[in-house]
């Protein structure tokens, strides 16, 4: 390794900035482009509302699978970057390079794996929900395209990821907010046929999407290759890496078990409120819709965060990766409890977005108040989590979220459904918050001891 290449690592600002400043200054680009992103889930589901409800109803019910494609690539994301900004602090070139290649050749497999889907899963998943055919024929227009044009989205997130490693957040905030800006321009004109395009509904939601991710993966693969010098992509010649991609799954697997565990409680509490009208299956798409204006700045803070600690603990600096922690816990609650306030003093106007009828407002306002209660209570169990992924040990995060979402919530809305009360399946969510926010601290204070401490 030369000189430079050395001093260059040596004054990479994960190593040597103030953290509040490092941990703002890394967060909030992406946090920014995150309530972007946010922003055009909400449109675009505005704008579906505007057709009917049963087209509203049609893309939550696909919220499952979207989660899993999500799971893939931010999993094999969080892989990447920790086993990246880690080799960065320990100044091992070699690793950095050969972890983005590997990634992004799961990025591809990934893209391979949904086309499948797109193809050949997509029905039988909506049949398997309703019988009602509109939905289902919505549902499968709308699904089919967004899975077999994912290569945009998986590739938006590894080269952002790259981005991430290296301290560059700004440029991943120009990449998301380009694509979310193209997919809120795109969505009335496909939506409702304007300016001579014919009208394509749900469909033109889904394109409108899929366009938007695929223009940003083009933006960030273009910034890589211009400003991220301290990674080499070279395709030329590239194989697979049993052993790296071994190391960005032992990471990157329980991410994506847990947010497949969460599509898998969705897709079963989809099942639980079906049972009571479609109308409260609507309602639990508008609230995951909503909740992500709160949740998205906190993953955002995530983001930042863990490529500081992961670095901070390659360079073994342990004063640093407990003022990441501090300050990481102490903003994501700041977020998180001023989203309760807004969906408790905003309730009504939050649901007159979507076009909500009397019914569904009646359903709405106290299933979005109740919910709300565990922000709070979220916000020190989500942070803590991507600690034990950037520390090494994210089996404790998936262990926490399986015991959250399949032991406790998924059983506890069923028997609460048994009342005959559709509201009182609402309070499934603060009750496996609880018991999350206590294994959350066990582990918390076990990592502490074997591994924080003897930094």
């Amino acid at each position: 390794m030369s000189v430079t290449d050395e001093n260059m690592i040596e004054e990479n600002k994960m190593g040597i900035q103030p953290i509040n400043k490092l941990l703002l200054g890394m967060s909030l680009p992406i946090m920014a482009s995150m309530l972007v992103q946010a922003l055009y889930n909400v449109v675009d589901s505005i704008f579906v509302s505007r057709i009917s409800e049963n087209a509203l109803t049609a893309v939550s019910l696909a919220f499952p699978i979207q989660s899993i494609m999500i799971a893939l690539g931010g999993g094999m994301g969080v892989g990447v970057n920790a086993i990246l900004s880690k080799a960065l602090g320990e100044k091992d070139y070699e690793s950095v390079n050969k972890s983005a290649m590997n990634g992004i050749f799961l990025s591809l497999i990934n893209f391979v794996i949904f086309i499948l889907v797109g193809l050949f899963v997509v029905r039988s998943f909506y049949v398997s929900q309703t019988s009602d055919a509109e939905i289902i024929t919505y549902g499968v227009d709308y699904l089919t395209i967004v899975c077999c044009m994912s290569f945009g989205i998986y590739f938006q997130f590894i080269f952002e990821r790259l981005l991430q490693s290296t301290g560059r957040t700004i440029c991943t905030m120009i990449t998301q907010t380009t694509g979310a800006i193209i997919n809120l321009i795109l969505d009335p004109i496909f939506i409702f046929g304007m300016f001579g395009m014919p009208v394509m509904g749900v469909k033109g939601a889904a394109l409108a999407t899929v366009i938007g991710q695929i223009v940003a993966a083009i933006f960030a693969f273009i910034l890589n290759i211009r400003v991220n010098k301290e990674i080499q992509l070279r395709f030329r010649g590239f194989r697979p890496d049993k052993e790296i991609i071994g190391k960005i799954y032992s990471i990157g697997l329980p991410s994506i078990i847990m947010q497949s565990i969460g599509s898998v409680m969705v897709y079963g509490l989809n099942k639980i409120l079906i049972a009571f009208s479609s109308t409260a299956t609507a309602v639990f798409g508008v609230y995951f819709k909503l909740q992500s204006f709160i949740f998205m700045p906190v993953f955002g803070l995530n983001n930042g965060m863990v490529p500081i600690l992961a670095f901070n603990y390659g360079a073994k600096k342990r004063e640093r990766m407990v003022d990441t922690i501090k300050y990481s816990v102490i903003y994501a609650l700041i977020i998180m409890t001023a989203g309760t306030l807004a969906f408790w003093l905003f309730t009504d106007k939050l649901l007159l977005l979507f076009a909500a009828s009397d019914h569904m407002m009646s359903m709405g306002i106290p299933a979005l108040r109740i919910i709300s209660i565990h922000f709070p209570i979220a916000a020190f169990c989500i942070i803590i989590g991507s600690v034990f992924q950037a520390l090494g040990r994210a089996v404790y995060s998936m262990i926490n979220s399986i015991m959250r979402q399949v032991v406790v919530l998924l059983p506890v809305a069923y028997l609460l459904s048994l009342t005959g009360e559709v509201n009182n399946v609402w309070w499934s969510f603060p009750i496996a918050e609880l018991m999350s926010f206590t294994v959350t601290t066990l582990f918390l204070i076990k990592i502490n001891k074997d591994i924080i401490s003897k930094v």
